[in-house]
């Protein structure tokens, strides 16, 4: 059985949820996606990362 990952670099957040660097550090700046530091390393955990999608606004078909 394969486990699932608990917790993704930036580097792996930033690709499994298809933003750029900056703006996952712009997130964390305003307070919108948690970390935790690991010595130097910045880890996101799966929780926060599905939190911080689920915060995101709604758009209209419109909008895209």
């Amino acid at each position: 059985m394969k486990q699932s990952k608990v917790a993704y670099t930036v580097e792996e957040f930033c690709s499994l949820y298809g933003i750029g660097r900056s703006f996952a550090y712009e997130e964390i700046k305003a307070g919108h996606l948690k970390i935790r530091k690991a010595g130097r390393r910045t880890l996101i955990l799966r929780v926060d990362a599905e939190a911080w999608l689920s915060s995101l606004p709604e758009a209209s078909a419109g909008a895209a």
